[in-house]
């Protein structure tokens, strides 16, 4: 059995929900089993990471906890980075669902051992190697979705598939909220946290039998369809031995451009989200301490308003790139960016207003300025090089990326606190500010093939 993939011109397209199947709800819903625990895999380090670190540091390294916090964040990123760019090629070589359920299953097992570590060493390389499992299960669900879904629910489908990552690190805020208030394991309570993130090797089974493979990427391989860009035919389209899919990715100049730029903005997105936005916690506990509010509730609380604005903004996102294009979304998304980081980062009073602010935060650094690469770059490319294009663009920021969080640590130590290392760094969100009017606009689209 297949999933068809278009809506038959006898079908009136009434709403964004006609012509899906049960098959469409199945191929969304198990995809996203996966991402929601890679979400809070990623929040779950960055609310532990602060009492792990007070665990397995000696007073005299605490002193230069932020850049300890930096790096162990960094070099998750850096196995992102590399075991994303790593499982795209493979799933365009095997399969969509095949790589899936193997990511999972090292990913549960590695976040699990991670919360055994008896060192920062330890941590460190624990983090760098589920990184590596993580990384990979991304885009695999997205082809998967952008494949299986008809165009006109497409864009819809992918932003409520992101939306599991808002919802993972809203679990994991949730999560570690009601830790904080129990604190069962006392100073070591920051290990349920990663034991908790060991459960999605369950839905390995789920998977097994709900998925089934994208039949577009089946028939392009069939029939040997090489090219990177529809309309861009390459000397080894169609015939011979196939390409490796990274290196067809740059053989066009058209190809070449569309990763080159949809490659920038996917940097500015992680290194904003990373090295500054994921501060918010602690930035609140500095506010709550500086107007005698009591230790340790704040940040937990504005991880929570933070993540549920990303969940929001998640699941509207599809609708609002669909209603304004992709270009006024890209643009609408890093003006946004940009204005809330220090709006955020300058704000030093009522803890409520605050909240509001990080709510907004939520929604367009996390919700919006992700959602896009779930949502685009799979327009631009076709199906056998399309798990590798994802992968180049949301995924090899990583490789990038990973430094910044390592540099914002510096920068808070040596220059005067969080909001100098937000204001600096957060400037990278111009790049969205230029890079959308040299893509083409693929709103109303088909998906290539």
């Amino acid at each position: 059995m297949t999933t068809d993939t278009s809506v038959s011109a006898s079908t009136p397209i009434t709403s964004w929900r006609s012509g899906l199947t049960a098959q469409h709800w199945r191929v969304l819903w198990g995809s996203y089993l996966g991402w929601i625990f890679d979400g809070y895999e990623a929040f779950a380090l960055i609310v532990a990471l602060p009492p792990a670190l007070h665990t397995l540091l000696t007073p005299e390294q605490m002193l230069s906890a932020p850049i300890y916090a930096g790096l162990a964040i960094g070099i998750t990123l850096l196995g992102w980075g590399i075991g994303g760019l790593a499982g795209g090629i493979l799933a365009d070589y095997f399969g969509r669902k095949r790589m899936m359920m193997l990511s999972i299953v090292f990913y549960a097992g590695l976040t699990g051992l991670t919360a055994f570590s008896t060192s920062l060493t330890m941590l460190i390389a624990m983090r760098f190697l589920t990184g590596l499992a993580i990384g990979a299960e991304w885009s695999t669900g997205i082809a998967l979705v952008a494949e299986s879904w008809p165009d006109h629910a497409r864009p819809k489908g992918l932003g409520l598939l992101q939306s599991g990552f808002g919802a993972g690190s809203f679990l994991a805020a949730v999560v570690w909220y009601f830790l904080v208030q129990t604190q069962p394991l006392g100073d070591q309570t920051w290990r349920l946290m990663f034991l908790v993130g060991a459960l999605p090797a369950f839905c390995v089974f789920y998977l097994m039998r709900a998925l089934e493979e994208s039949e577009r990427w089946i028939s392009a391989v069939r029939d040997r369809r090489w090219d990177a860009v529809e309309g861009q035919t390459q000397a080894t389209g169609g015939q011979g031995k196939r390409p490796f899919t990274l290196a067809v990715l740059f053989r066009t100049a058209e190809a070449r451009r569309r990763v080159w730029l949809t490659f920038l903005m996917s940097l500015a997105s992680t290194t904003g989200w990373w090295a500054v936005s994921t501060w918010t916690p602690i930035y609140a506990e500095q506010l709550a301490k500086a107007q005698g509010e009591m230790a340790g509730l704040w940040g937990p609380r504005i991880a929570l308003v933070y993540t549920l604005g990303g969940v929001v903004a998640y699941m509207s996102s599809g609708f609002i790139a669909d209603w304004i294009g992709r270009r006024a979304y890209l643009l609408a998304t890093f003006a946004g960016s940009l204005l809330i980081t220090w709006a955020t980062y300058l704000w030093t009073g009522n803890l409520y207003v605050f909240s509001i602010l990080c709510f907004l935060n939520g929604m367009i650094t996390l919700g919006l300025g992700f959602s896009w690469m779930a949502i685009y770059p799979v327009e631009l490319f076709t199906a056998t090089v399309r798990s590798t294009a994802a992968s180049v663009v949301f995924n090899g920021a990583r490789l990038i990326a990973w430094v910044f969080p390592i540099l914002a640590g510096t920068i808070v130590t040596k220059f005067g606190g969080i909001t100098n290392s937000a204001l600096i760094i957060s400037s990278i969100y111009v790049l969205g500010l230029i890079v959308p009017f040299f893509l083409p606009e693929t709103k109303g689209k088909p998906l290539p093939h």
